[in-house]
């Protein structure tokens, strides 16, 4: 097949009209907009259009029905940086138990990062031939496995085989996980969705060393990985029951809004009555009521594992596709963004427990894992950020443009893990070679934390306005590659900290974010509109 350009699978390139044109606000609407001048859900458009005679497009699925497949896809990633990030805590004991040193432990997070992000480049091409269910079923019973694995290790390095592999499964959910929102969510909730997502691979490394600090002063840490054999069984039976295969072949036009949507987003966001409401909303296209409906499937044909070959893919195809689209600027900014807000991230997860475990502050496992406390709460305040708020900023702006949305509406939000991120960067660094109160450092692990939820909630939906038809792939490039430099810059991290000191480590690190964040946000904003109508002529689509 030869090359293909993203405008033929998308007419809109980005834009897209997705609030009704009488919505327009005077330039001078106040932020932020008040309660009675917000649009009414009535005047939302739906984009992508829902298909009018399929009830089994995921779009059209009750909002339950979504939710919980949704729900079983976040408990997966969530599990997957629960026990092998979660067990940063017991780093120090554990380097007492095999007798390595502190830049040898650190393999069992730094090894695990790295095949999370190559492995992407498996599991996404294989889910756009066959389909994600068979993927999340198989990758779920393989994540189940290695914790049973882990669990019973015996020596460092079966210990640290047990955590690759089951970052090797756990790495079907980084780019699958945030192309099913796109799977099942319209553009004005794909921001909340994104959000909830990044919160839930955030949680199992915050939530994960919290636990796994007071297990390890108690019962020890193989206690950890057995309390996550139990939660991904749990998950792996909710993965069989209830995550249909969320696959679903749109054209060009559908990538557009609905021409008259009254109504429509109350039936996105309804009581569950999915099909016969969004029925009304797509009533009006001239041609619906002409064409074949498709009949419903039933459930049991719905959690059938097998639902075929995409038609006329082919593996080695899918396999290539993605590749060329580094391209794109948009897909660069994003990787880079994520990377460097994973390095910091992980750097104070991966030192912590050597500097707080040791003198002076001399403390127990257990009190060590309460630093992960304001890791949580930077973390969902970062995706409530990048999330809701960014969505609601987008909605405000919308009133501002007659209704229009560009992508690069939810750029602007950067500002605040450029700010917050870049001081938290500095008050840890400073804090640890001063030795001054721990709560310096809890501070500013929270500040550091917040950009882990923020950056990519942002890029990442960004990169999916942008890439709409082809998201799996760019979303995966994203992962893949944010892991790849991730766990090079990390690997480094420990010799760096020994040279230099943590001051200018961290005060290296906070200048390289900030640059990276904000000098890409500002191109974009400004550059953003043009690149990507011009990019989309380009003829690189296998």
């Amino acid at each position: 097949m030869p090359p293909r350009a993203l405008h033929e699978l998308d007419h809109t390139d980005g834009t897209v009209q997705l609030r009704q044109a009488h919505q327009r606000a005077p330039s001078s609407a106040a932020w932020p907009p008040s309660a009675s001048s917000t649009p009414s859900a009535a005047d939302c458009v739906l984009v992508p259009r829902p298909s009018p005679t399929d009830p089994n497009d995921p779009l059209r699925w009750p909002v339950w029905k979504k939710h919980v497949a949704f729900a079983a896809v976040c408990a997966f990633t969530f599990l997957t940086n629960y026990a092998i990030g979660g067990l940063a805590p017991a780093f120090y004991p554990l380097s007492l138990e095999f007798g390595k040193t502190m830049s040898e432990t650190s393999a069992l997070l730094l090894w695990p990062i790295l095949v999370l992000g190559v492995f992407n480049f498996v599991w996404v091409p294989v889910a756009n031939c066959a389909g994600k269910r068979p993927v999340f079923v198989f990758a779920s019973a393989l994540l189940c496995a290695s914790y049973v694995w882990g669990a019973q290790a015996t020596t460092f390095d079966s210990l640290l085989w047990s955590n690759i592999v089951g970052a090797l499964a756990g790495s079907s959910t980084e780019a699958l996980g945030a192309s099913t929102v796109n799977d099942l969510y319209f553009l004005h909730e794909r921001g909340a969705m994104m959000g909830w997502y990044m919160n839930s691979i955030t949680g199992g490394n915050t939530i994960g060393p919290l636990v796994c600090g007071f297990l390890v002063a108690s019962v020890g840490w193989r206690w950890h990985k057995w309390i996550a054999v139990v939660l991904t069984a749990l998950n792996f039976v909710a993965v069989v029951l209830f995550v249909p295969e969320t696959r679903y072949l749109r054209d060009a036009e559908q990538n557009v809004g609905v021409a008259e949507t009254t109504g429509a987003c109350e039936a996105s966001a309804g009581d569950g009555q999915g099909d016969g409401t969004r029925e009304k909303t797509t009533s009006s296209s001239s041609s619906s009521s002409s064409l074949a409906r498709v009949p419903k499937k039933t459930w049991l044909q719905e959690m059938h594992p097998w639902s075929g070959i995409t038609p006329g893919a082919s593996l080695w195809r899918m396999f290539v596709r993605p590749f060329p689209m580094f391209v794109y600027p948009c897909v660069v900014y994003a990787f880079l963004g994520y990377a460097v807000s994973l390095v910091v991230t992980v750097a104070v997860n991966m030192l912590n427990s050597f500097v707080l475990q040791a003198p002076p502050y001399s403390w127990s496992a257990s009190v060590n894992g309460l630093i992960n406390v304001p890791g949580l709460i930077g973390n969902v305040l970062g995706g409530l950020a990048g999330g809701s708020l960014v969505d609601f900023f987008c909605d405000w702006r919308l009133r501002r443009c007659n209704g229009v949305f560009e992508p690069e509406s939810r750029l602007y939000l950067l500002a605040l893990p450029a700010v917050i991120t870049g001081a938290g960067c500095v008050l840890f660094g400073y804090g640890v070679q001063q030795m001054l109160h721990w709560a310096s450092l809890f501070f500013g692990y929270g500040m550091v934390a917040f950009a882990l939820t923020a950056v990519p909630t942002i890029t990442m939906a960004y990169v999916s306005d942008c890439l709409l038809p082809v998201n799996a792939d760019a979303l995966m490039l994203v992962n893949g590659s944010k892991n790849v430099v991730a766990s090079g810059f990390l690997y480094g991290i420990v010799p760096w900290v020994t040279e230099v000191g943590y001051v200018d480590c961290f005060g290296a690190q906070a200048g390289i974010f900030v640059a990276i964040i904000a000098i890409g946000a500002v191109l974009l904003i400004r550059y953003g509109a043009t690149i990507r109508h011009r990019q989309a002529q380009w003829r690189i689509i296998l």
